[in-house]
């Protein structure tokens, strides 16, 4: 699939074995399903080359250690960064965690402000809040405009107050607004104030470049961009990752360990103690290959006419309501009449439609919306229009068992 310059997602949709139990499926934000070459390469891994790494000199673990640091650097090219600058972690929410405890820890005292914004998901609020109680420091949001943008002005504000740091999303979770990464990395560097993004809904889905957005921190979950789960990823530039201490100590994290105490390792190995996923790693590699083979301009294309057919009908039926901006990711979370979110999922999986109903581990912009949840569907370059149509075509179904 090199080099094509458009996305057929009916000839996609063939890479990933789990189509062929013939459900519609509009959860790719939640988690995206695995293309074949991905779980080939996991397997290949345990059958040909499973050992441990950077612990032995025998060719086999050599192996194991080139497939390992191989699929980091490949990471790190597909966001633009070098390879010492990768960390590789769980999901993003141990990356924010990391970056809360480590960084953090030193960086934030009594009485200093973390900068978020009101369309954070729960990983990017919950470290901060445990930070802030240990640190007896505060947290305190950027506001979101009626349609579910982020309040510029009101940004641009807090961080003339100088906080410690600010953290937001690349794309939202649930409005699937696009937040202007680059213009609010630049502000918040205009004043000293460094900067996490998390990606976990941008990274899949749009070309994203850590040097053109000069972000300090961000963090990604391979699951969501059709790598397994259980690996993520925290970016940093090299210099924080020097001056930060390790949160987790024991093998590979260090340098020598004597009866008195421990040096650390270099980076990013400081920071990955214990034995890693190294099959998830690889198998993450082995997703940024296929992703690659795509034409990360060609998948974010593919979701905007998507999500713009999707949004275009579905604003026009006055029982549904519609969160966030028109200008979105492929996102959109929505409830139907006065039912309840989970009780609109729950027709719809009857009907062979997958879509996640809930708060969307966002229940502080739940309550900032009104609604307790929504229903949502997202998408990935596997989604087709006949998507959409059954989707609404089940809505409608939906509609008439609820009598609005």
């Amino acid at each position: 699939m090199a080099g094509i310059t458009v996305l057929d997602a009916a000839r996609v949709r063939k890479d990933f074995p789990f189509f062929a139990r013939g459900l519609i499926y509009l959860d790719s934000a939640a988690t995206t399903h695995k293309p074949a070459m991905v779980l080939d390469a996991m397997r290949k891994f345990y059958e040909q080359s499973n050992a441990n790494v950077h612990r032995g000199i025998y060719s086999l673990t050599e192996e194991a250690t080139q497939a390992y640091e191989g699929a980091r650097k490949k990471i790190a090219a597909f966001i633009g960064a070098s390879p010492r600058e990768i960390v590789f972690v769980r999901n993003a929410t141990e990356a924010i965690n990391l970056v809360a405890q480590s960084w953090g820890g030193v960086n934030v005292g009594k009485d200093d402000a973390i900068l978020l914004t009101e369309m954070e998901h729960h990983s990017n609020i919950v470290p901060w809040q445990m930070l802030a109680k240990k640190a007896q420091a505060k947290v305190s949001y950027v506001p979101i405009t009626e349609i579910g943008e982020l309040h510029k002005n009101s940004a641009l504000h807090a961080l003339k107050q100088k906080p410690k740091i600010f953290a937001f999303t690349h794309v939202s979770n649930v409005l699937g607004t696009i937040n202007p990464a680059k213009e609010l990395v630049a502000e918040a560097h205009k004043e000293g104030v460094p900067v996490l993004i998390d990606a976990s809904q941008s990274v899949p889905h749009m070309p994203v470049n850590v040097k053109d957005l000069d972000c300090d921190f961000m963090v990604f979950s391979g699951h969501k961009m059709f790598g397994p789960f259980g690996v993520g990823v925290l970016y940093a530039k090299r210099e924080l990752l020097e001056k930060m201490e390790p949160v987790q100590g024991g093998g590979d994290m260090i340098k020598q360990v004597t009866f008195e105490g421990a040096s650390w390792n270099e980076v990013p190995w400081k920071f990955e103690a214990g034995t890693p996923n190294v099959a998830g790693v690889v198998g993450l590699g082995s997703a940024v290959d296929y992703l690659r083979s795509l034409g990360m301009e060609n998948v974010w294309k593919h979701e905007q006419e998507l999500v713009k057919y999707a949004y275009d009908k579905m604003k026009k039926d006055d029982v549904i309501t519609i969160y966030g901006p028109e200008n979105r990711g492929g996102v959109i979370s929505f409830n139907l009449g006065d039912m309840h979110a989970h009780d609109v999922s729950t027709v719809l999986d009857q009907l062979q439609v997958c879509v996640r109903s809930g708060h969307h581990c966002a229940q502080p912009l739940m309550e900032r919306l009104g609604v307790s949840a929504t229903a949502r569907i997202s998408f990935g370059p596997y989604n087709t229009k006949e998507d959409v149509d059954a989707f609404l075509a089940a809505l409608q179904k939906a509609k008439k068992v609820f009598r609005l």
